[in-house]
């Protein structure tokens, strides 16, 4: 993609960044119409157009909404004399990318970039050029220096740029003093990632969510000092002040913190009252007995592909960064009979705003209450190892805060098609209890089931308990989730060793018996 000195000098070195290199294709709609998400009754059933259902899914109708005002660069027919701000409502933001490499490999600075592109993609941005900037650590004043800075606002003038983007999270102060310069837009990392949110946010938990997310970023960034602020003007009376216009200072900002600080609190009561509702659905399917296997990964890694394959459901699928952000629940039927409950949820990336971890708390807690963690990884990605070590960072944080025990993990590695023979060789080996699959291709699937089958019965508990006959509604449960070993009727009930899964055998724990069924 580019060429980047390393040379610890602090130059760097900027090429047009061409998407295709970087491996991302924006009008790619990557397994969307391939995969059969409306039952399994195969690719050549009746009323299929092309792999999709004749009744559109939720999911169809959600990419159709999605995309049903996406605007198309290169087609404005714009006149020569029009002003800039009709101009700018007739195109893609056009954006510059900066970056700032301090540690790590020089594939490592590349890949951080081109994810950063299709981050501005997904947004709605048009990148045309990308830099990146060798230096030990991140000007405190400018986040690149004054002198790259000046050359940055060089790029953005023979470029055209409207917006240029940081690849990191920018204090307010840095904010200010590049904008200054630069004399365009100026939007960190985290912004970004929370524009993305809230332009794909659905639900009403979601929303709430994002916007919290928004306001906690935004509350130390406001600024300002213009005719809308209010001055103090001294003694002297006249245009700048006198009677009755002598001002307290900013007051306008401080108005709009203090009620920014109260839409917050509000947004954090809606937001518990929303996680009660969710841990009480949550605690009836543990008490079900059900297995419930939670399908964490990285963004566009395949996570609601895979929820469709396993489960015959039409959930959202689409080739862009978070487009899942909701939680969906589907439940399953494995090769064995098993009933299990999947929840596929909100996608990670490297330095996931903490904004975001702490407003989506709720929705990341679907994984303590899990009996398995699916954890997908793109196979096809240039760093999949770096893609592990992310989600398990979130996942851990999560877990350590919940006091629960963490769930076992399941790797899934995706995308198999898109791999190198020899670097699925070396993945093989690096990674040797993952499974290897492609829901694309419809690789490795089967293989999944069965396995999936195999661990959840690894973490079933051996039962011995006596069932009251007015309990039948536990002795059919262990019939349709569990494995009996013995059963004997009895005078005062039901005697039955099984073999159950650890929610159900709970549930049993008041009907322990010490004896096995026979004796």
């Amino acid at each position: 993609m580019k060429s980047t000195d390393t040379s610890g000098t602090g130059e760097w070195s900027h090429a047009a960044f061409d998407a295709e290199s970087s491996g991302y294709d924006p009008d790619d709609s990557g397994d969307a119409a391939d995969i059969s998400v409306a039952g399994r009754d195969g690719g050549g059933a009746p009323g299929r157009r092309g792999g999709w259902t004749a009744d559109p899914t939720t999911g169809e109708l959600q990419l159709q909404d999605r995309s049903a005002l996406r605007r198309i660069a290169g087609l404005s027919t714009e006149l020569t004399d029009i002003t800039e701000v009709e101009y700018r409502q007739l195109r893609l933001e056009r954006v510059v990318l900066v970056g700032v490499w301090t540690e790590g490999s020089a594939a490592s600075a590349d890949a951080s970039m081109a994810e950063l592109a299709r981050l501005a993609e997904t947004a709605g941005s048009e990148v045309l050029e990308a830099l990146i900037q060798r230096r030990d650590r991140p000007d405190p004043a400018t986040y690149i220096g004054s002198g790259k800075a000046e050359e940055l606002r060089a790029v953005v003038l023979s470029t055209g740029a409207d917006t240029v983007i940081c690849d990191g999270e920018l204090t307010p102060a840095q904010l200010t003093a590049l904008e200054k310069v630069v004399k365009v837009k100026v939007v960190d990392r985290t912004a970004l990632i929370l524009d993305i949110f809230a332009q794909h946010a659905t639900s009403r938990e979601g929303k709430a969510q994002v916007a919290l997310a928004q306001m906690e970023y935004m509350l130390p960034r406001l600024r300002g000092w213009g005719e809308s602020m209010s001055r103090q003007a001294g003694g002297r009376a006249g245009s700048n002040g006198g009677v009755g216009l002598r001002g307290p200072g900013e007051t306008k900002i401080e108005t709009d913190r203090r009620r920014i600080r109260e839409r917050m609190a509000k947004l954090r009561r809606e937001i518990r009252e929303m996680k009660t509702a969710r841990d009480t659905k949550r605690a009836r399917r543990t008490s079900s007995g059900v297995p419930a296997v939670a399908i964490v990964g990285y963004t566009n890694a395949g996570k609601s592909s895979l929820m469709n394959a396993l489960t015959g459901s039409g959930v959202l699928v689409q080739d862009a960064l978070f487009a899942t952000l909701d939680p969906t629940t589907r439940r399953a039927q494995l090769e064995d009979g098993r009933e299990v409950v999947f929840t596929d949820t909100v996608g990670f990336v490297r330095h996931l705003p903490t904004q975001l971890v702490e407003a989506f708390r709720s929705t990341l807690e679907e994984v303590t209450g899990a009996d398995l963690l699916l954890h997908v990884v793109d196979g096809s990605d240039a760093l999949p190892v770096e893609q592990i070590k992310a989600v398990r960072e979130v996942v851990t944080d999560v877990v350590r805060e919940s006091g629960l025990p963490a769930p076992p993990e399941l790797l899934v590695v995706n995308k198999i098609d898109e791999i190198d023979p020899v670097e699925l060789t070396r993945l093989r080996g690096l990674l040797p209890g993952a499974e290897f699959v492609s829901v694309h291709k419809d690789l490795g699937i089967d293989r999944l089931r069965t396995r999936l089958g195999e661990v959840l019965g690894g973490l079933d508990m051996e039962v011995s308990v006596l069932l009251p006959y007015s309990r039948g509604d536990l002795l059919a449960r262990i019939h349709a989730d569990g494995r009996i070993s013995q059963s004997e009727h009895t005078e005062h009930g039901t005697r039955v060793q099984a073999r159950v899964p650890r929610a159900l055998a709970a549930a049993l724990s008041d009907y322990a018996h010490a004896g096995a069924a026979g004796t």
